[in-house]
């Protein structure tokens, strides 16, 4: 079967589970910008506007004092959406930045792996915006390029027809930028570029370097449709930060999330960088993971008085997103990669002046294969091949009358993932090569502590996850389950 093939079945799949197919908004303005602010490694919890979803012991798993501000960030769900239950795709960087701009799934994409290539045929949401005369450009971490490390300005820019500051890999921390083009500003004893800080300042910083090549793009288009893509590489690690954000919170009082200490089970799939095992608490990590978030609502600030300065605020689509969690010392662990919420649930708040009603609040379930034909479909544009991802557009704009299905299906990295999770606004069913079947209630157990797989009134809830999984795994190419994964599927349907 050829990758085309396999493409059109995905797209035939995806819309016999999403319903009819869905029409643009009526009156989609053509020229609406699109600005995309997308971060790395951020854990929703830090954000203002998520924390005001969940109850108080869920909003402050560190401590009641232990957060940080995002007004800024904030005032974006005010003015439009904002999606409580949405996944990577596949919780780590490459693969789930493949999802998202491209509405595929990693593995027909090509980067189902962190440092594999997007394939050279596919046509992202830029390219399709750059065919009709947006001005695009990108700046930060692209990270679908292959190893290359920086690589400035790759080759292949996928319809970011400006992506001078776009950079293939790497979490570097000071930039600048010289006659002969943007470099690293940290080097090691060997010359080589550097994650150190070293006299990063507000000019230097990444996170306020990149915001710089944001605007500057934004005036330098004001008068024509943009698209353009703010990659930052914070808040990931190394968890390090500029002053004056690295003692702003130096004295804040941190405690390690209940789930720290309390899992009393380790899953397999738990697993980070393949290590099953709990790390050591370590507060002053989380003040400065909180200086990096501070700095980057900072600089958000900025950009959105920018738009405003231009007169451009109602003019403009606002995304703000992130790749992936990260895990924060929850269930004893940091970083990304499993299907825990803090790994695999992200920020995505969309603000649309005149298609999406200011408040609006999306609690089913979506993932970042769903986002490129929902921007695309808000502003009015047919896409240029057939996406596995769904068209949410009518959650955002509170159409009536569309039937929606509360489901999202995220996988682990690799062509042949190990584990999958099934996932609606309550429910997360887990299944793995390495584990039994696992299935968290989130409404009664937030914290993910208990498998709920053997509940009978769960019985029901099963079946329907484990036919999903089955549906969608029969729309894929031979092996994409192996034989022990598909056995956990039939043995869930038939009790």
């Amino acid at each position: 079967m050829t990758d085309r093939t396999r493409i059109l079945l995905l797209s035939i799949w995806a819309g016999l589970l999403a319903g009819p197919p869905v029409v643009p908004s009526a009156g989609a303005d053509e020229r609406r910008n699109v600005l995309i602010i997308q971060t790395d490694e951020h854990n929703f919890r830090t954000l203002g506007c998520y924390r005001r979803t969940l109850p108080d012991e869920q909003a402050f798993v560190w401590g009641k004092d232990a957060v940080v501000e995002t007004p800024a960030i904030d005032s974006i769900a005010q003015r439009g959406a904002i999606c409580t239950s949405f996944y990577a795709t596949s919780p780590v960087c490459t693969p789930s930045r493949a999802a998202f701009f491209t509405g595929l799934y990693p593995h027909q994409t090509g980067a189902h792996t962190n440092n594999q290539p997007l394939h050279s045929d596919i046509v992202t949401f830029a390219e399709v915006l750059r065919r009709e005369g947006y001005a695009t450009g990108y700046a930060g971490k692209w990270h679908l390029d292959g190893p290359g490390k920086p690589q400035w300005a790759p080759e292949r820019r996928f319809g970011f027809a400006d992506n001078r500051f776009m950079f293939n890999r790497g979490h570097w921390k000071n930039f600048q930028l010289t006659d002969a083009g943007p470099r690293v500003g940290a080097r090691d004893k060997n010359g080589a570029p550097s994650y150190g800080v070293a006299d990063a300042d507000e000019q230097t910083f990444a996170t306020d370097w990149l915001a710089d090549r944001a605007m500057d793009f934004i005036r330098e288009h004001a008068d024509q449709p943009f698209c353009y893509h703010l990659s930052l590489p914070d808040p990931h690690g190394p968890n390090t930060v500029r002053a004056p954000y690295d003692t702003m919170y130096a004295d804040m009082a941190i405690r390690p999330p209940m789930s720290f200490s309390m899992s009393k089970e380790n899953p397999a799939w738990a697993a980070v960088g393949g290590k099953n095992s709990a790390v050591k608490f370590n507060p002053a990590l989380m003040t400065l993971y909180f200086g990096m978030v501070r700095c980057i609502d900072d600089n958000v600030g900025q950009i959105l008085d920018t738009l405003a300065e231009l007169k451009l605020t109602d003019k403009t689509i606002i995304v703000f997103t992130s790749d992936h969690g990260d895990l924060c010392f929850e269930h004893g662990r940091l970083n990304k990669g499993n299907p825990y919420e803090a790994s695999a649930k992200i920020p995505m708040i969309i603000a649309a002046p005149g298609l999406i009603p200011e408040g609006t609040r999306v609690d089913q379930a979506l993932g970042t294969v769903d986002f490129a034909p929902t921007l695309l479909s808000l502003l009015g544009k047919n896409t240029a091949h057939p996406m596995a991802g769904r068209d949410a557009s009518p959650l955002l704009t509170a159409r009536q009358g569309e039937q929606w299905d509360d489901v999202a299906i995220i996988q682990s990295s690799g062509s042949s993932p190990s584990w999958f999770a099934v996932i609606t606004d309550r429910y997360k069913l887990v299944l793995s090569m390495s584990e039994r079947p696992w299935l968290f209630d989130l409404e009664n157990d937030p914290d993910e502590l208990k498998n709920s797989i053997g509940l009978d009134q769960n019985r029901d809830v099963v079946r329907r996850l484990a036919t999903r999984l089955r549906d969608y795994a029969r729309s894929q190419e031979a092996g994409f389950l192996n034989a022990k994964l598909k056995g956990q599927i039939e043995s869930l349907l038939d009790k």
